[in-house]
């Protein structure tokens, strides 16, 4: 985030920062403008600050940062959701998910890596340590989290992930139950086998 440059500053820091970036959002937080006035507050999109204070920007970025964060968890959800709602459908109209044992065990593995992604770093959507060392400053990072439904945000996003778990588990049944259906057919083979031979036993005795 960028207090006070101008949107040519702007760029000619993000083109020298790109070389260091990691898997960068799809996805950009809304634009914010700010003035100073009597009290820390945001209206549509406009923060008002009291003070000049760098100190007092930076609390305010910590919760702006948590929401870029979030767009990203969000928008990874989204896709493994998208990717994934056809499996519990298909289910429930068919009684079985038409992948094979090796499609459905990679499907787990997707899932089991968006899922620990997001929850290793969950960390990083708490309070920061940053307002251990000055907890005046908490209330400016507070207002901007309420502004931006950080904590509504964040409830949505364990929900989801809590849908991702259930299909973990429906996923890991169906593999179960495709393996205790091939090791029944197995048996159920070896047994016409063994009728069969214990059949032309008994002929071959006969002859």
């Amino acid at each position: 985030m960028f207090w006070g440059l101008t949107q040519e500053e702007e760029k000619r820091l993000l083109l020298e920062l790109k070389d260091f970036e990691r898997d960068p959002c799809s996805r950009t937080e809304d634009e914010f403008t700010f003035i100073y006035g009597d009290t820390m507050k945001i209206e549509e999109d406009e923060i008002i600050l009291q003070n000049k204070a760098t100190l007092t920007k930076l609390a305010i970025s910590h919760g702006i940062a948590q929401s870029v964060k979030l767009n990203s968890f969000e928008e990874s959800i989204f896709k493994t959701y998208e990717t994934t709602k056809w499996l519990p459908e298909e289910l429930s109209i068919k009684g079985k998910i038409s992948l094979s044992r090796k499609s459905i065990s990679r499907k787990m593995g997707e899932l089991f890596i968006e899922r620990n992604t997001i929850n290793l770093h969950t960390e990083i959507l708490d309070t920061p340590e940053f307002f251990w060392e000055y907890p005046e400053l908490e209330s400016f990072y507070r207002r901007t989290a309420h502004y931006l439904d950080v904590t509504k945000r964040v409830d949505v996003l364990n929900r989801r992930l809590n849908v991702i778990r259930e299909l973990f588990e429906i996923l890991r049944n169906e593999l179960n139950h495709q393996y205790s259906s091939r090791l029944e057919w197995t048996i159920i083979i070896l047994i016409v086998i063994e009728v069969f031979l214990a059949v032309l036993r008994d002929l071959f005795h006969v002859i």
